[in-house]
């Protein structure tokens, strides 16, 4: 097969295999500390866990890659990215170490969220320089190769690394501080890695010259506001994205709500709680799997429209049908049918943009639609938190929830017979 035989082509690559480690362990690192902080802020006995405490934690988590994402491509232009993964994932490691001993010594939450902060804050820059380094390492026949299977890898990475987490917080009660460092041994592992490779290998080319850091920064924002209204002469583009950030608020706002279940509704000893949100966590993931499966086909028959419509739809009519009970088996299918709808409809939403907009403005376009992505999943922390009670158990949510997914899929399908893209 084709992708077998480029795919060992690839891994006998020796810089491009020196590369992927890095980002194996990097993502790893990720995966276990954000499981770490969200089960301190929300399976921790010690920790009154609320819906604003889980919205101020998914804050932390999301926003930098939002207010940080568009930027760091600026200075990554500037900074040699070797150097970059070498100190970031060390400074990321002194960090969560940091992070740890807070954990042990109860401070208050804002300092504890301020550390957490900084932490996936530097997150932004290599995973931004590990994509803007593949080119460096792979001959261009083989670069669509490269860029599906590592950040595939990556994110395969993540969830071995959560799962892990998980695994540790189990077995050792009262283990977060202990969590945390496990994800400060791997970033260390991954900055130790990257000495593997040249300085200079992944570059930036030393003689190519950049502009002062002022008038850089300055025209990434003003880049940021041109893709903005060329987007207003690409409504294809500007609806599959307005639907995207829709279902990604329903996602998130239920989300908090499983949070909660797990936590007050479903079981009164921790442990199993978590082991419910380790169970939920993982149909979500096969749900993504799944999507990953069905998508090409359902965009072969439906179209990219029609198959977002139908993602939406479903959503609508499955989501009260089975959350309504708020019974953990139940909940376990929706969790699965909201991985696949949600990554169904985001497999779709890329191909649209990829497709509708310029190539010279496309990389402007993915800055909104990466900020777009999470500021919709803080957002709907934010309005879950408003709405649940303490047990997790809302039915207006889930109504609200339900509203949305039904407006999404009827301007779906208006906007797609509009443009005959059905």
């Amino acid at each position: 097969m084709p992708v077998v035989r480029d795919l060992r082509v690839l891994l006998r690559l020796a810089d491009f295999r020196r590369l992927l480690t890095v980002r194996l362990l990097s993502q790893a690192a990720d995966g276990v500390y954000q499981v770490a902080l969200a089960t301190y802020v929300v399976f921790s006995p010690e920790q009154q866990t609320s819906p604003t405490a889980i919205a101020s934690a998914m804050a932390v988590l999301l926003l930098p890659y939002s207010l940080v994402g568009p930027f760091a491509g600026v200075l990554l232009d500037r900074w040699r990215r070797r150097q970059v993964f070498l100190y970031g994932n060390l400074l990321r490691a002194l960090l969560a170490c940091c992070t740890a001993l807070l954990i042990l010594a109860s401070v208050p939450d804002w300092l504890f969220y301020a550390s957490a902060l900084t932490v996936t804050a530097v997150n932004r820059f290599v995973l931004a320089g590990l994509s803007a380094a593949l080119p460096r390492v792979v001959d261009s026949e083989h670069l669509v190769m490269a860029n599906s299977v590592s950040p595939t890898a990556g994110t395969l990475a993540a969830t071995a690394g959560g799962g892990l987490a998980f695994l540790v917080r189990l077995v050792a009660s009262d283990s977060d501080a202990a969590v945390v460092l496990l994800g400060a041994a791997l970033y260390l592992g991954s900055a130790l890695a990257s000495l593997r490779m040249g300085k200079e290998l992944l570059g930036p080319d030393p003689d190519v010259v950049q502009p002062r850091l002022g008038a850089a920064i300055a025209s990434t924002a003003r880049g940021l506001l041109e893709g903005l209204r060329y987007l207003n002469q690409r409504p294809a583009a500007t609806h599959a994205l307005a639907a995207m950030t829709l279902m990604r608020f329903c996602y998130g706002a239920l989300t908090v709500m499983v949070l909660m279940l797990c936590r007050y509704a479903w079981s009164t000893d921790e442990s199993a709680g978590l082991a419910l949100l380790g169970l939920a966590l993982a149909a979500s993931g096969a749900g993504f799997f799944a999507a990953a499966v069905l998508t090409p086909w359902g965009i072969g028959k439906l179209g990219r429209y029609g198959w977002m419509v139908a993602c939406a739809a479903a959503a609508a009519v499955l989501v009260p049908a089975l959350a309504l009970p708020f019974r953990p088996g139940p909940m376990l299918v929706a969790a699965f049918l909201l991985g696949l709808v949600t990554q169904g409809a985001k497999i779709a939403t890329d191909t649209v943009v990829q497709t509708s907009v310029d190539d010279a403005f496309r990389g402007r376009v993915f800055a909104l639609y990466d900020v777009l992505f999470n500021v919709a999943f803080v957002g709907a922390a934010g309005v879950a938190a408003l709405m649940l009670p303490p047990d997790g158990r809302s039915v207006p949510l889930v109504l609200l929830v339900t509203g949305i997914y039904a407006t999404a899929a009827a301007g779906l399908a208006r906007w797609g017979h509009a443009a005959r893209v059905l």
